[in-house]
């Protein structure tokens, strides 16, 4: 176990040293930065000067490995664009952004595993027939249109939620949280579901598919004909069995909930690190860009490591090929 966590270990060192070199030669192609920071009245000394400053007029390599040493000492620089330490703008950002995450995760993995068992269960119901029609809806439209018509409908003609922003916040020891407020649970309502509806109907159709074809393994029927009550197939045998390849998926979207929160962040004016890459964009403001792009891969390679000791743990195949091999 040990050697197979060091292996991982490893691995992920490797995917995020690759990562950061290409993020950090994508935005060789973004444009200058001093084109922003310095306006028209601008000399060639002044340019020097501020890309003396900067650094920016060291080699590429030279860049990159001064960008990794600071990063893994938890520097990411300043920021191009506010004057400030990129960690002090992202620490402010980042509350927001985790708590969206973190809400759209649970509706996500909630109902997506709740509706995929009841649609296997009862997949001949006009229930479960009529929640797979609509399942397509979550799948087929892209996150921004859904954002849109959820605005149009729930802000617009309803006028029961915020179209924008995150509502009021409690400030607690510098991490911000608007869960203890009435306009801060409101605001978070719409955008959660339009950031989780993809990954739920993902993980609702995959669980469905997989319970069908654990239903119809030999294991299942010997079960029945044991005499074991329908509840305990379906939940301690079936649904057990079919949680091991979800597990994968679902690890993959809850980094993809994060990555991808820059699109409903956009729709919605949510203040979270999403929004944030999008104006470094803008502003060629490099610093942020960086240190947004290697953050979401640490995560990835984090919730993969994750699932790679979950399965290690869950399947028991897994355990005997491991003490088989030594």
């Amino acid at each position: 176990m040990l050697a197979f966590i060091i292996r991982r270990l490893g691995q992920s060192v490797l995917v995020l040293l690759v990562t950061g070199l290409v993020a950090f030669s994508m935005f060789t192609f973004v444009g200058d930065p001093i084109d922003n920071m310095l306006g028209q009245e601008r000399t060639a000394e002044d340019i020097a000067r501020l890309r003396e400053r900067l650094g920016l007029d060291r080699p590429f390599v030279v860049q990159y490995f001064k960008f990794l040493q600071e990063a893994a000492q938890g520097n990411f620089g300043v920021s191009y664009r506010q004057g400030r330490p990129v960690t002090e703008i992202l620490l402010e950002r980042a509350p927001a952004t985790l708590e969206l995450a973190f809400v759209s995760g649970v509706l996500a993995i909630v109902f997506g595993i709740a509706l995929g068992v009841f649609t296997a269960i009862r997949r001949d119901g006009v229930l479960a027939s009529v929640i797979m029609s609509g399942s397509l809806i979550g799948v087929s439209l892209p996150t921004f249109l859904i954002g849109i018509l959820l605005i149009y409908v729930f802000s617009v003609e309803l006028g029961w939620l915020p179209s924008f922003g995150r509502g009021a916040v409690v400030d607690l020891g510098g991490w911000t949280t608007g869960f203890l407020t009435t306009s801060g649970l409101k605001a978070l309502i719409l955008p959660s579901i339009t950031l989780g509806l993809y990954q739920m109907t993902l993980i609702m159709r995959l669980v469905r598919s997989e319970m069908l074809e654990v239903l119809r393994q030999d294991y299942i029927r010997f079960a029945r004909a044991r005499g074991l009550r329908e509840r305990a197939v379906n939940f301690r045998h079936a649904l057990k069995n079919t949680m091991v390849p979800v597990i994968t998926v679902i690890g993959l979207q809850l980094g993809a909930i994060i990555a991808f929160a820059i699109i409903t962040e956009t729709v919605f004016q949510w203040p979270g690190v999403g929004l944030l890459f999008i104006n470094a964009i803008q502003f060629v403001d490099i610093p942020v860009m960086a240190a947004y792009l290697m953050l979401i891969s640490v995560m990835f390679v984090a919730i993969n490591l994750l699932v790679d000791i979950l399965y290690f743990f869950i399947d028991p195949r897994l355990r005997a090929d491991r003490s088989g091999g030594h």
